[in-house]
């Protein structure tokens, strides 16, 4: 009669790699897919004030941007130390406000186009008449949604 031999054990079996460039093209597709880059560097001094009755923004796409403060150190020998206006790279008049927000408006989809909010990132040390020329020209093309962003805190902390 014929014996049978134990087979012993080896441990665990090597790891399959065949599936390993499928998962890493999946993840660089995925950090491609879901990376949003920077679209403008800010050249105004941006202390946002606080504020105590404060709503966070859902969605990111329908909001454009408005910056308002004094150059940075980097610009105020060029422009000064008043308060400016920035959209997107560029230093601009409240005048240009309109166009600069038709133009925006124009390059998002059609059913963004009426549901669209301006954020007004004001420096807390900025003059109100600037802030008052802004939305006069938000009033001329009809963006009439406006929102003011703010930190999180007591409002009385901008008085000091």
């Amino acid at each position: 009669m014929s014996k049978f031999a134990k087979k012993k054990d080896e441990g665990l079996p090597a790891v399959n790699t065949a599936a390993l460039p499928d998962i890493v093209f999946m993840l660089l597709f995925f950090f491609m897919t879901v990376t949003v880059m920077k679209d403008s560097s800010l050249k105004v001094e941006n202390t946002l004030p606080n504020a105590s009755e404060i709503k966070k923004l859902e969605k990111k796409d329908r909001v454009i941007y408005i910056y308002v403060g004094a150059p940075t150190s980097q610009y105020s020998s060029q422009f000064g130390s008043e308060p400016k206006i920035q959209l997107n790279d560029k230093f601009a008049d409240p005048s240009a406000v309109g166009d600069y927000i038709l133009q925006e408006r124009a390059k998002k989809a059609q059913e963004l186009q009426n549901v669209l909010t301006t954020a007004l990132k004001v420096d807390k040390n900025a003059n109100m008449g600037l802030i008052s020329d802004i939305k006069q020209e938000l009033r001329k093309v009809n963006a009439l949604k406006v929102n003011y962003t703010t930190y999180d805190g007591d409002a009385f902390n901008n008085l000091q």
